[in-house]
Formats: structure tokens, C-alpha cells, sequence
């Protein structure tokens, strides 16, 4: 199905037209709803016939729609947020174990899945304290360091190693470290991290797998350092394990594993 954005003259035209189409759907956010033209060409440095050409178009698609204060979200963006939602649900059971370890330790939730040199968050149940810590669902972190990378990098190939290592602030040598990592991660069968990605951060994570594949989730707490005594690392990582394990033998499917 062709596209009806408008392409623009010059090689790629039509790829930099989708590009900056999406860079006008990013400016929406909870906090800002509604967008003006002027916003637009201010945020994006489109000029003004080409900011608005793209306005209409997206109107046109759905994607937006026109307001008397200006552009808001278009229904057609429901349509794909309720795809995606249908796509990414976890079974209730899940959840509900997700739900269970955040009401017991009070800490944030997350269940990680890889994707290449990064982990993507899949759910999320948000500690109810002030201090908490807060990564919301579809963000996407570094594999380089952090309790969680450590678990999911339980058997990965060199070559993945490799490339993780390069991927992070180390360089190459970082490789090391990470196969050391990995290594204990899998005897210990839960991985421990303080500060490693952000100072004042801790996290507790244990691996999720199906039968003897490599771990394909990592279920973590996580929060301030202060609250991660050793005591507490421990008691996280048995509550964590015996979820874990409720969700591996259920069967863990999903979009992106």
C-alpha cells in the first residue's frame, strides 16, 4: 500500500518525509496533548509549508486530528495503541505475580526481555514509595551493565558479548567483565547491581526461561541503593526466584521472544 506522505524532492525524499512525520508524533506527550503549528516549526525546524503539508497529511491518515487549539492524537493511533496493547499483554497470572512482589517489598517491578545489544521493559509495577525507581513499559536500556543484563546474558555467544561490550562507555575489554558476570549470575541463579548504570541504583533480578533454553526475561526489583541491604538482596531474590519459576512453568510467551 503506497504511502500518502508527501515526499519531498531529492534522493530518500520520501524515508526523510516519514522521518520527520514521526517527529512531529513524538511532540505529543502526556503532558502536552494538543500541538500548534507554531510548536511544530519551532520544535522541529521544518519550515511552515512543510510543517503544516505534513499536519494534514497526518490528519488525513488519522493520526491526528485537527482541533480548534490546535493538533491532538487521532483515532487511528488508538487503533494501533490497542494492537500494540493486545500484542504485549502478559497472561493475568503474570501479572498478578508481578503485582504480589511489588505489594510484599514495596520496590519497583520489571520484567526485561533482550533485544540485541539492549533490554527492552515488557511490565511494570511501579513502587508505591516517593524514592522509587521508574522505568516504563517499552523503554529500552543498555545490556552493558545492571542486574537484569546480567541474567539475560546467562549462555549468550561471544559474539553477542562482544558486541555488548562495544556498545558500552568500556570499549572491548568490558567482554571480561561481562562473561564474569554471566558466569556467576548462572551459578548463583539471580544477579545483584549497585550503582553500575546510575549511581544511587540498585537491582535484584533472576532469569526466566523455558525448559533449557537460555533465559528469554529477567524479573527485577529495583530501587535505592539504600533500601538494598544485603539482607534484602536476598530476601528479594528467593521471592523473585519462586515467581520466576511459577512463570516459567506456565510458560513464558511473548511478542518479542
Amino acid at each position: 500500500m503506497p504511502s500518502n506522505i508527501p515526499a519531498e524532492p531529492g534522493e530518500g525524499g520520501g524515508v526523510r518525509s516519514v522521518q520527520r512525520a514521526f517527529d512531529i508524533l513524538t511532540l505529543l506527550t502526556e503532558d502536552r496533548r494538543t500541538l500548534t503549528i507554531r510548536e511544530v516549526v519551532e520544535e522541529t525546524g521544518l519550515a511552515k509549508t512543510t510543517a503544516l503539508r505534513l499536519l494534514q497529511t497526518l490528519e488525513h491518515l488519522g493520526l491526528l486530528w485537527a482541533t480548534p487549539k490546535g493538533f491532538t492524537a487521532g483515532p487511528a493511533l488508538w487503533r494501533w495503541a490497542h494492537l500494540a496493547r493486545s500484542a504485549w499483554e502478559l497472561p493475568p497470572e503474570t501479572v498478578q505475580l508481578m503485582r504480589g512482589l511489588g505489594a510484599r517489598h514495596r520496590e519497583t517491578v520489571n520484567l526485561y526481555v533482550p533485544r540485541d545489544v539492549r533490554r527492552i521493559c515488557i511490565a511494570q509495577q511501579e513502587s508505591p514509595q516517593p524514592l522509587r525507581h521508574v522505568v516504563r513499559v517499552g523503554d529500552e536500556l543498555p545490556l552493558w551493565a545492571g542486574a537484569s543484563s546480567k541474567v539475560l546474558l546467562i549462555g549468550a555467544p561471544e559474539r553477542l558479548l562482544e558486541r555488548v561490550a562495544r556498545s558500552s562507555p568500556y570499549g572491548e575489554a568490558h567482554v571480561v567483565t561481562l562473561r564474569a558476570w554471566a558466569g556467576q549470575a548462572a551459578h548463583d541463579g539471580y544477579a545483584a547491581s549497585h550503582g553500575e548504570r546510575e549511581p544511587g541504583l540498585s537491582a535484584v533480578a533472576v532469569p526466566v526461561a523455558t525448559g533449557l533454553r537460555a533465559p528469554v526475561a529477567a524479573l527485577t526489583l529495583s530501587g535505592p541503593t539504600v533500601r538494598f541491604t544485603a539482607d534484602r538482596v536476598g530476601e528479594f531474590a528467593a521471592d523473585l526466584r519462586e515467581a520466576a519459576k511459577r512463570m516459567s512453568e506456565r510458560g513464558f510467551d511473548h511478542p518479542l521472544t
